[in-house]
């Protein structure tokens, strides 16, 4: 599976230890960095590069990670295509698949184990999108909006 991640100096630790993790696990990693630690650097740079990458990437998924995942997930979702879910326990990974069929998770790095953010990324890419209708027809609806503007 190909994965694609990004961070702020807030994930760029974690970002490195679920790298390791996943290229660990066999999957292909695309970093979109960053690669040196900078206080002020801007995180939507290098999650919107994710996003983009994913979009561009059908059958991938991402992985933005900061202090928060707040604003990580914000930038993340301003690109087509992508739905980004703010993930923080094993049910919110596995909604975000089964009910949303999110592309992207955005975990704070600052909220949880590095173990427990681990579980949260292997629950997430485990995890299918059943297509029932329901959930079909909403992410559809999310999908019309971003293109036409309109419901």
């Amino acid at each position: 599976m190909r994965i694609h991640i990004g961070s702020d100096h807030a994930g760029l630790d974690f970002k490195n230890v679920i790298v390791k993790h996943l290229e660990g696990n066999g999957h292909t990693v695309i970093d979109h960095g960053p690669n040196v630690y900078d206080a002020l650097d801007d995180y939507p740079v290098f999650c919107i590069l994710c996003a983009e990458g994913v979009s561009a990437d059908p059958g991938s998924f991402g992985i933005v990670l900061g202090g928060s995942g707040n604003g990580e997930q914000m930038a993340a979702n301003k690109v087509k295509g992508i739905r980004a879910a703010l993930v923080w326990s094993i049910e919110t990974a596995k909604l975000a698949r089964e009910h949303n069929n999110a592309n992207v998770i955005s975990i704070g790095g600052r909220m949880h184990s590095e173990e427990f953010c681990l579980e949260l990324v292997d629950t997430f890419l485990a995890e299918s999108f059943p297509g029932d209708e329901r959930h079909v027809r909403r992410v559809n609806l999310i999908s019309k909006y971003e293109r036409d503007g309109r419901l």
